[in-house]
């Protein structure tokens, strides 16, 4: 979707914007709901272009731990200089592109809505949480001391 700009007086903007699937496929984010884009673009004395954007949505990501989809909110404030996201210089902006560009800074690396750890467990095996690991006795304690003791 490109924005035709003509910059005699300031450009609002203030709209649902869907994002194409085409955007998702090598990335964690498996789709982008409600997203919602507000601000302006405008020439800076030094006839610059600079946009000023509140965006705003929720994106779909793999849980870490649970493995399932989850919703991740997310709120982007840009404000900067907008030329380099400009086709051909054309005075045309790719909005699609400069919002995934922005989106994709969001992504967690590492998200979970999980509360639980000891709902994960199997046959041998049980996940447990970073204070659990620290405060359980390690096993090899005792060895460990050994090789610590001089002779």
């Amino acid at each position: 979707m490109f924005i035709d700009l003509d910059f005699d007086n300031d450009y609002i903007i203030d709209q649902d914007i869907v994002i194409p699937k085409d955007y998702y496929k090598d990335s964690e984010v498996k789709d982008i709901n409600n997203l919602h884009i507000s601000g302006k673009l405008y020439y800076d004395s030094d006839d610059t272009i600079h946009g000023i954007f509140d965006i705003d949505g929720n994106m779909i990501i793999e849980d870490a731990i649970s493995l399932e989809d989850i919703e991740y909110p997310f709120s982007i404030k840009y404000d900067d200089i907008l030329e380099e996201t400009l086709k051909n210089n054309e005075n045309k902006l790719d909005l699609f592109e400069f919002l995934w560009e922005n989106i994709v800074l969001e992504v967690p690396l590492k998200f979970t809505e999980v509360k639980n750890l000891n709902e994960f467990k199997g046959d041998g095996w049980k996940l447990i949480s970073e204070e659990e690991n620290i405060s359980n006795n390690n096993p090899f304690s005792e060895l460990l001391k050994n090789f610590d003791k001089k002779e």
